[in-house]
């Protein structure tokens, strides 16, 4: 399998959200990292600190914290609790099958250490949920829709007259300005 390469791939070809954030993004603008290097380990610390668990309920605790609208993958977190017990960081044991972790006395004090790296990958998620909150408000994603379904229908018979497509986006254009001003 070649390895993709471009914007937001990983070695593999895997796109993580987390590692992006799309708020403020246009077309052909570079994407900001939602977290800076080490800060989903210091989140995993932070959740094992909080309670030992199974690597599902590490997934779904970060899903958690970042307001529902990602998940994050087994191949992104099952490898990097892997990398936090070869540091000494966690603990694992066999638990029906399956691997529970536990913080360490040398995890707690790495994560103590880095507490202002901590607190600024909350605050990052801070944004990440308040920028989801922002795109599910229903009277907002209905105009969004019924825009949608305008122009769908207008277009669906082919390109209309240049004098139609200029007036449909002069229309467009000042209701953008509009919403600039609110």
């Amino acid at each position: 399998m070649h390895a993709m390469k471009g914007r937001g791939r990983g070695q593999r070809g895997h796109h993580d959200p987390l590692d992006d954030m799309d708020e403020g993004r246009g077309r052909g603008q570079r994407r900001r990292r939602l977290f800076k290097a080490g800060d989903l380990k210091l989140l995993l610390l932070e959740i094992i600190r909080q309670q030992p668990s199974h690597g599902y309920e590490v997934i779904r605790s970060i899903e958690e914290l970042v307001g529902g609208d990602y998940s994050p993958s087994p191949g992104t977190i099952y490898p990097t609790l892997s990398l936090l017990e070869d540091m000494g960081l966690v603990a694992s044991a066999a638990d029906g099958g399956r691997k529970s972790y536990r913080i360490t006395a040398a995890g707690e004090d790495h994560l103590q250490q880095q507490q202002p790296a901590l607190a600024g990958a909350h605050a990052r998620l801070q944004q990440v949920q308040a920028h989801g909150r922002g795109r599910r408000i229903p009277a907002i994603r209905r105009a969004m829709e019924n825009l949608k379904t305008a122009l769908r229908l207008q277009l669906e018979d082919g390109e209309p007259e240049p004098q139609r497509l200029e007036r449909m986006a002069a229309i467009i254009d000042a209701a953008a300005l509009e919403i600039e001003k609110v």
